[in-house]
This record gives C-alpha cells, sequence and structure tokens, in this order.
C-alpha cells in the first residue's frame, strides 16, 4: 500500500456516522425517563443528578449483567428485553437494601455497530427505567473490532439509588421467627442461561422456535421472560415498618442467596411444598436429570425474592403485598443456627 493511500477509521472497523445513528436513537429514548434530578443532558462528558427529600441519604450503588442470556438475543434476534432485564436486575440488587432508584447507566459493546440492534437493547433499558422511576442518565455505546464475534455483543449496567439511613435494609433487623414470604418469578431472570442452553439446545437437540408441551410457549419465549422487578412491593413493605430484610434470588438460588439478608447466627428454614415449582424448570431438570444441589443452586425455581417479615405482622405484610399485585406465599421461616447446621435447611 503507497504511504499516500487514504486510511480512514472505518477503514480499521469503526464507524463514527452509525454511532451518530445509534447515539440520536439512544438520546430520544433517555430524555423519555429523565426524573427532576437530572442536571444534564445525555452527551455531556459526565452526567449530573440532583439529590433531595431525604433527611440523611445514603447511596446505594450496584453493577451487573444479564450473562449467556443476551446468547438467546443473539440466536433469536430479538434485542428489546435483555435491556429491561439489566434495568430489573440492578433495581432489585439495591432495593433489597431499602433503596429507591435515581438513575442508571449503560454500557453496551459491540463489534460492528449496528444502529438499529443498539436501539433496540436501549429501548429494553428505557422501558425499565421508566417503569422504576429511574432516569436512564448516561452510559457508553462503543465499536470495538475484533473483540466480539460477529452479531454478539455485550451489555452492562450501573445503578446508583437512595435510601434514608433509618430505613436501610442491612439483616441487621432479621431475628429467630421471623417469617418468610416468597415473590413468584417470571421465568429463568438472568441466571442459569448456560446449563439451559446446554440441556435445551445440545442434550434435547431443540430449537429456538420448538413448543414445549409442558409450558405452550416456545422455547425462546420461555428463555426470553423478562426478569421481573420486585421495587413495588419491597417498598411498600418498607414504608409500613414490616420488612426485616430481603433476598434477590439470582445466581446461587435460594441457597446462596437467603443467607445473605441475615446475620450468621440464623438459618432459614424451606418448606419446599410451599409453592410449586413452574413446569419450564422441571423440563430442565428432567432433560438433564440435574442433581437437587445443583437444581437449586442454578435456578430460582420459581422464587424470585424472599422477604423476612415479623411473625406478629405477616398477616398484615401479605395483606400489604397482595395490594401491592403480589401473591406471597409462605416459604418458611428464620431459626436459631446451631453448630453444624447449614444456613439454609429444606424441609
Amino acid at each position: 500500500m503507497s504511504k499516500f493511500t487514504q486510511v480512514r477509521y472505518r477503514d480499521a472497523g469503526v464507524n463514527i456516522d452509525e454511532a451518530d445513528l445509534a447515539v440520536d436513537a439512544i438520546k430520544k429514548m433517555a430524555r423519555g425517563t429523565f426524573t427532576r434530578g437530572v442536571l444534564t443532558e445525555i452527551g455531556s462528558f459526565g452526567a449530573s443528578f440532583q439529590l433531595t427529600g431525604l433527611r440523611q441519604p445514603v447511596l446505594v450503588s450496584s453493577a451487573d449483567g444479564v450473562g449467556t442470556k443476551l446468547k438467546i438475543a443473539f440466536l433469536t434476534g430479538r434485542h428489546d428485553t435483555v435491556g429491561e432485564d439489566l434495568v430489573n436486575h440492578c433495581v432489585n440488587d439495591i432495593a433489597v437494601q431499602g433503596a429507591r432508584p435515581l438513575f442508571f447507566l449503560d454500557y453496551f459493546a459491540i463489534g460492528k455497530l449496528d444502529a438499529k440492534v443498539a436501539a433496540s437493547v436501549i429501548s429494553g433499558v428505557a422501558r425499565g427505567c421508566r417503569a422504576n422511576g429511574c432516569a436512564l442518565i448516561g452510559g457508553e455505546t462503543a465499536e470495538m473490532p475484533g473483540l466480539y464475534a460477529p452479531g454478539e455483543y455485550d451489555l452492562a449496567g450501573f445503578i446508583v439509588g437512595a435510601a434514608e439511613r433509618s430505613r436501610l435494609l442491612s439483616g441487621a433487623a432479621v431475628k429467630a421467627g421471623d417469617i418468610l414470604l416468597g415473590l413468584s418469578s417470571t421465568g429463568l431472570h438472568t441466571n442459569g442461561y448456560s446449563l439451559a442452553r446446554k440441556l435445551l439446545f445440545e442434550v434435547a437437540g431443540l430449537r429456538p422456535d420448538s413448543v414445549l408441551p409442558e409450558t405452550g410457549k416456545s422455547v425462546a419465549d420461555s428463555l426470553l421472560a423478562v426478569h421481573r422487578s420486585y421495587l413495588k412491593p419491597i417498598l411498600s413493605l418498607t414504608k409500613s415498618g414490616l420488612l426485616h430484610g430481603a433476598a434477590h434470588i439470582t445466581g446461587g438460588g435460594i441457597t446462596d442467596n437467603t443467607p445473605r439478608m441475615m446475620a450468621k447466627d440464623f438459618t432459614a428454614v424451606i418448606d419446599t411444598f410451599s409453592w410449586t415449582i413452574p413446569p419450564f424448570f422441571e423440563v430442565l431438570r428432567r432433560i438433564g436429570n440435574v442433581p437437587e444441589d445443583d437444581f437449586r443452586r442454578t435456578f430460582n425455581l420459581g422464587v424470585g425474592m424472599i422477604l423476612a417479615v415479623p411473625e406478629r405482622g405477616a398477616a398484615r405484610a401479605e395483606k400489604i403485598l397482595i395490594k401491592a399485585g403480589e401473591r406471597p406465599f409462605r416459604i418458611g421461616s428464620v431459626a436459631a443456627r446451631k453448630r453444624g447446621r447449614p444456613r439454609v435447611e429444606y424441609r
């Protein structure tokens, strides 16, 4: 190649014009999520947010992704739900500590930028933010040729919320005798997809459009069911003063996540007959003859959130949750932990 040959950024695989199209679409969607605290427009070097209304505000933050659920989006060409998954997952992670979301930032990285795909992904992020009263205040759209396989991308989210210091859920209030209330999940949420994909596509030889007789839904619809937000029921209980602790049931399942909301002196006693495991999970268990311990630590098994409430206030807490649109069930209780006793006991 001659030393006089012109080489543009596009020749290296980065299309600035396509990036501008993507950013323009994202700006419009982001503005639709803005709340009163947002002080800067999308496109500034940094995002500004004014915090008001709290006497002793404590900021609570989290960062997460949606794991290999993205592989299902790539496989089906359906990109408009993973962003909503991402927001709801992050919202739940700070809500269990008593925080209300303030603002959200996303990170979208791809090998070759397709403005339509980027806009589709961010439309889910914006939808999730609007539903949770959270402002999509900024983010990053990165085109990195050679780093990602064609048609694939990565997605991550960063959330900041706030709570009154007196209303923080630290787990200190959880005690022996507390009742554990379960709230239903909408599917796998954002965990267990590596195993689910192996079972459904490799072991069973199914396709995304294969319909599962047990559920009446296609494999794709079952796998792409949106990870739901539990913000409304959690805030309802927090206001009532009845919520002692909360556990978001993600990777590690009930076994690993329930202990995170209470001190090491306690054991969560789970009644396995208190709820029916949804058919889709049972399909996965059957296909792979998945061992019980793996099954419980890989999938949420239909339980997306567990709430600890005082025994005397349990009936009132259930009424509050029902009013918030939930169907809570008593999944177990908290007991004093004896030496050698596991953090979670299944009975």
